[in-house]
């Protein structure tokens, strides 16, 4: 996830520039019209392609691993928070040593708001 977020940002550092260059060279009006398409094309949508590409390599890890019902799993970043580690298909951080459920967490979390 943060590669999409670091190239996201590096495009994004690139093209807000280049296309305010552009702005002395072209009419005020299409030059609003190609920086809206340059914005979309060179940033947005580059971004939610690799977006998309992280979830469907991801979903299997997400749905199907012991990780994936650990409180400590971040499903945004596919990062267990207590070890600071990917997981795998083949490897969890803990071996299953450190896994605590998230109906636990959830209860916790009612109990102190009432």
């Amino acid at each position: 996830m943060g590669e999409i977020v670091f190239w996201t940002i590096m495009r994004t550092a690139i093209t807000i520039p280049l296309v305010w260059l552009l702005q002395g060279y072209l009419d005020f009006q299409f030059w609003w019209v190609l920086s809206l398409f340059a914005i979309y094309g060179v940033i947005v949508h580059p971004a939610i392609i690799h977006y998309r590409l992280f979830e469907e390599k991801n979903k299997e890890i997400i749905e199907s691993t012991l990780c994936s019902t650990c409180m400590h799993f971040d499903k945004s970043a596919v990062l267990c928070m207590k070890h600071d580690t990917h997981p795998t298909q083949e490897f969890l951080p803990c071996e299953g040593l450190d896994w605590e459920p998230n109906a636990f967490q959830t209860s916790k979390d009612e109990l102190k708001s009432e």
